[in-house]
């Protein structure tokens, strides 16, 4: 693979001399009212065949896309894409047109004269307050959404710290009493991976996971510490992502809008689903099954893509009778 990289590298600059080596020889060469008549021609059809592409990735191409979020607060991120993925796509799929066809309607002609066309104050004022507005309104929105993740404010929200390390991840429930004990990686020793101070009486009914539940319809407040580099919690589904920093605890909230059996269920998913499985056949591996994930969306390592944790929203009835079933901290460490 690299030494084809290194092939196509110098193909490109064998490409790139010859060209230079074309316009250079040019410069003497003046174009006539045929050759400006070519290149109009040429300026349409390269904007039909952008068109063509355009329209293609919408109808086709959409599949690669995320499904539906899976969170409430997620709702308005996907509304906030939505809202700037077709005001980009209008802009542009008008401005590709009068790019390309006033390159074809004003070529070159030997008997037409170029006007001169100073300013126009009104043009001006038109094209600097219409964009400022809609930055304003598309910052605005995100910045409500974003103070939206942020509140914590529930008192009945769901405490969960997510913790990070090369390359793992590690969960812990706050028990009855809906407070993590005090948690540093001075603490860390043999199965105390987490580093948690036992001799803080809100860790004594803490649960540590090596897979997350959460109930749907119920707010979940997430805690994140980092053991060793900068990591980042991302929850796709969810609409989620958080950095993991080493010596402090980073947090977010959300409320899980679909169990993992109803997200299987999505069309949307279903056809994913089914897209991947035709291609794991291909290759001889086991069908796959869609589940909510937890990766690592920075760098970490040489290992960073082995940071997964399953994460299974289930209703409140069955997430009670899974969470009574883990052992608390003191169980564990005795």
């Amino acid at each position: 693979m690299l030494a084809l990289f290194y092939i196509f590298i110098g193909v490109a600059i064998g490409v790139s001399f010859w060209q230079i080596t074309r316009i250079m020889n040019f410069r003497s060469s003046i174009a006539d009212d045929n050759d400006n008549a070519a290149q109009g021609k040429y300026a349409m059809a390269f904007l039909a065949f952008l068109y063509a592409m355009m329209i293609y990735c919408l109808i086709f191409m959409n599949v690669i896309l995320l499904p539906e979020s899976a969170s409430i607060e997620g709702e308005h991120d996907d509304n906030l894409f939505n809202i700037t993925f077709w005001l980009i796509g209008i802009v542009q799929f008008i401005m590709q047109f009068l790019i390309f066809y006033f390159t074809f309607k004003y070529k070159g002609n030997k008997s037409r004269k170029a006007k001169f066309y100073a300013d126009s104050h009104k043009l001006e004022f038109i094209w600097t307050i219409t964009p400022a507005v809609v930055m304003v309104g598309l910052i605005g929105y995100g910045l409500w959404q974003w103070n939206n993740v942020m509140d914590l404010s529930d008192e009945d929200a769901i405490v969960i710290e997510v913790y990070s390390q090369q390359f793992r991840w590690d969960a812990r429930y706050a028990g009855a009493d809906n407070t993590l004990g005090y948690g540093n990686v001075n603490y860390i020793k043999g199965i105390n991976t987490m580093g948690v101070d036992m001799s803080d009486k809100n860790a004594a009914d803490d649960k540590q996971v090596t897979e997350l539940y959460l109930p749907k319809g119920k707010k979940v407040h997430f805690k994140f510490r980092s053991q060793d580099v900068l990591h980042s919690a991302y929850m796709p589904h969810f609409r989620a992502q958080m950095n993991c920093v080493p010596g402090m605890v980073t947090e977010f909230g959300f409320t899980p809008k679909y169990t993992t059996e109803e997200m299987r269920q999505q069309p949307e998913v279903i056809e994913k689903v089914i897209g991947i499985n035709k291609i794991r056949r291909a290759k001889g591996e086991e069908p796959y099954q869609f589940d909510y994930l937890l990766l690592c969306n920075k760098i970490c390592g040489a290992s960073h893509y082995n940071m997964q944790m399953k994460i299974t929203v289930v209703e409140q009835d069955e997430y009670e009778k899974w969470l009574s079933e883990q052992p608390t901290l003191t169980e564990v460490i005795k």
